[in-house]
């Protein structure tokens, strides 16, 4: 079988009424930013609820199955519990995707599999809004999330022939959707929690999820044809080829990667946990004499990244008009080490604040700078890496295999997250500054050593397959 053969149908390959890009990718972007919206506004909130409410005496007591589950992690109590379940639950969604993909890629085709994702994740925000039903709204949204984030994601590179330059740019708007959700749910869905109370953001999550569906369901005519029909009944006429030796290498060279980046994120993703305590208890967050949400610390980064997800863009689209761009890899490396000085940010804000004072926004807003141009150089490029390497047969599983490195860095984030209150503080910062570190000095190891083995025998069948 040919490439062209194997190459899933375009609904118009020359298609660029949405800022010069395929039309689909305009609702798929809207979609994952309505995604987005209900699943970081229930994060932001996630661990101040249970540190503020859940898990306070008169109220744990209404979760169905918190205790069994406080025995699974030995007792816990307090902020460390709460910092547990929230490690857990985020490292679980990125689990979820890997049997996403396969369920895709064999039984349902990414169209079913992304639709029943999203409405089992409606269901999950809305069962949020009760006490009783805690535990169980979490498990609605791991399972959900591992149907639709996966294969929502794999649909955004389908939109493009295989030669198609605008791939890369396509999971920059990608990201940019992704980071306007997140922008808006702290204020929303983490103000109307904070002020009106813990259920009402819950609920509206749920909203902006169903919001969510109504559009991925309106932008069907502008997706692939090959998303319409489970890919069982599509074999029958279309069996794909078997996979190449070329094939294999590119997938080893990907689950290489994963542990790696897995490390790298860790920084990053404590954001949403012991961070989001700290400020909450130390940081200066007042207007005037008003007390501002602490989730709002969350929008406050999600305007960052933005910013600087088109800036870094940008500034790579003006530097090769005159160099050579930096590959993957170099990117990467360059991400680490910016991740590196915002651990550093933080890590000042504890040593330069006298005991019993607060800590003014100085540095951490410099750690939200220097940690976004991070993100920019990390999160975006590896999708776009696995994107591009990953073999035509197992695109869905092998994205829902990126994933997996979420699920070890948000487990590591819910383990030393526990740790928080017992460490000072400065060396909980410096111990995550060392995270980057370590992941850095790896993948600059990757690039000298294994790379030129694995990658670049990986990379010229994946640039004519992806």
């Amino acid at each position: 079988m040919t490439v062209a053969e194997a190459t899933p149908e375009l609904h118009d390959p020359q298609d660029t009424s949405f800022l010069g890009h395929p039309k689909g990718l305009g609702y798929l972007a809207f979609t994952e930013a309505w995604e987005r919206f209900s699943f970081y506004g229930m994060q932001a909130l996630l661990v101040l609820y249970m540190v503020n409410s859940l898990l306070l005496p008169g109220e744990v007591e209404q979760v169905a199955g918190i205790e069994q589950l406080r025995a699974l992690y030995g007792g816990l109590e307090g902020q460390a519990f709460a910092s547990a379940i929230f490690g857990t639950y985020a490292a679980s969604v990125y689990l979820t995707p890997i049997f996403g993909g396969l369920l895709a890629d064999r039984v349902l085709g990414k169209r079913r599999t992304v639709l029943l994702g999203a409405l089992t994740m409606a269901v999950g925000h809305f069962l949020m809004a009760f006490n009783v039903t805690f535990l169980l709204a979490l498990l609605c949204l791991i399972v959900g999330s591992g149907m639709f984030k996966g294969n929502i994601s794999s649909q955004v590179g389908s939109l493009y022939k295989p030669d198609d330059l605008r791939r890369a740019d396509a999971f920059q708007i990608f990201y940019l959707g992704i980071n306007a959700g997140v922008i808006a749910s702290p204020l929303v869905v983490g103000t109307l929690g904070e002020t009106m109370g813990w259920h009402w953001g819950f609920g509206a999550a749920g909203v902006g999820m169903v919001i969510g569906c109504i559009i991925y369901i309106a932008g069907q005519k502008y997706l692939p044809r090959e998303h319409f029909a489970p890919p069982a009944e599509k074999a029958k006429a279309d069996p794909k080829p078997p996979m190449t030796r070329t094939d294999w290498l590119a997938t080893i060279a990907l689950l290489i990667l994963i542990p790696v980046l897995a490390l790298a994120i860790v920084p990053n993703n404590q954001i949403f946990n012991a961070y989001l305590v700290w400020g909450d208890q130390q940081f200066a967050l007042y207007w005037g004499d008003e007390k501002l949400p602490t989730t709002w610390l969350i929008t406050l980064d999600a305007v960052v990244s933005v910013s600087f997800l088109a800036g870094v863009a940008a500034f790579y689209r003006w530097w090769k008009t005159k160099w050579q761009e930096p590959d993957e890899l170099t990117k990467i490396i360059i991400g680490s080490l910016f991740s590196m000085g915002g651990m550093a940010c933080l890590w000042m804000a504890a040593a330069t604040t006298p005991e019993g004072e607060k800590i003014g926004l100085f540095w951490p807003v410099m750690f939200h700078i220097v940690n976004s141009i991070g993100f920019a150089h990390v999160l975006p490029v590896s999708l776009a890496l696995f994107a591009r390497l990953a073999p035509q047969q197992v695109s869905g599983t092998v994205i829902g295999l990126y994933f997996l490195a979420f699920f070890m860095g948000n487990s590591i984030v819910g383990w030393v997250g526990g740790w928080f209150e017992t460490m000072p503080v400065t060396q909980f910062w410096l111990m995550h500054m060392g995270f980057a570190a370590a992941a850095g000095v790896v993948f600059l190891l990757f690039k000298l050593v294994l790379a030129p083995v694995l990658m670049g025998k990986a990379e010229p069948e994946a640039e004519a397959t992806a």
